[in-house]
């Protein structure tokens, strides 16, 4: 059972309702001074990656912009056959103003861009050293196979910047209230996957299925 938490973090004294798991209370602790950082004051308000991705020294360009760089295989690879298999990227060197350039999967939309975007300003504020990714190979499925690749890095980064978009406590207080992930995502804006993610790790699934299948009895 989750409890209201009075803590400090970062420089951030908050009083918030917390995940009942202790993987769930540091991604959330994380993911609050972040969107504290962005000025947000209520946990039901829209976090924008974009706006937030100027203070972690990221610059966001379109892919439009670099794919006359890019060789017609390596194109291909990008947006055609493996689109499924990047979201996005960062440049692993600084431009001379000291921004790093992150490019994101044209095939994506929007919501699924809020998120690859929120996972990589949280590698910025959480400290992370960039992940070298070098294909070596591919596995039976023919998904490219990338070596120096940190799973528990990632997990953290992709789950404080899941909480940032979508925090516990609205999230809670939704599914109490017999919103669908349809509904919460439309809210957040962000995938409907990815609410249904954050319903999952928060333990609040079983609350979720009652109160939606009670709405549609």
């Amino acid at each position: 059972m989750s409890a209201p938490c009075r803590c400090y973090l970062f420089g951030l004294s908050m009083s918030r309702e917390l995940p009942p798991t202790q993987k769930g209370r540091h991604y959330e602790l994380r993911a609050a001074a972040l969107r504290e950082f962005a000025g947000l004051r209520k946990d039901d308000e829209q976090l924008d990656p974009f706006k937030l991705a100027r203070y972690a020294n990221l610059l966001v360009i379109p892919f439009d912009d670099v794919k006359g760089l890019l060789s017609e295989k390596a194109l291909k690879e990008l947006i055609s056959d493996g689109k499924d298999n990047w979201s996005g990227g960062a440049c692993s060197q600084r431009l001379p103003n000291g921004k790093k350039l992150i490019i994101l999967n044209p095939t994506h939309g929007k919501n699924r861009h809020n998120a690859t975007l929120m996972e990589e300003i949280s590698h910025v504020f959480l400290g992370h050293k960039p992940s070298r990714l070098q294909v070596k190979n591919r596995n039976k499925e023919g998904k490219l196979i990338a070596r120096d690749y940190h799973a528990e890095i990632e997990e953290e980064a992709y789950s404080t910047g899941a909480a940032a978009l979508v925090p516990y406590s609205s999230l809670k207080r939704m599914v109490a209230g017999g919103k669908s992930s349809a509904e919460i995502a439309r809210h957040f804006n962000v995938s409907r996957a990815l609410v249904e993610f954050r319903i999952k790790v928060s333990r609040l699934w079983d609350a979720y299925k009652e109160h939606v299948f009670r709405a549609d009895a």
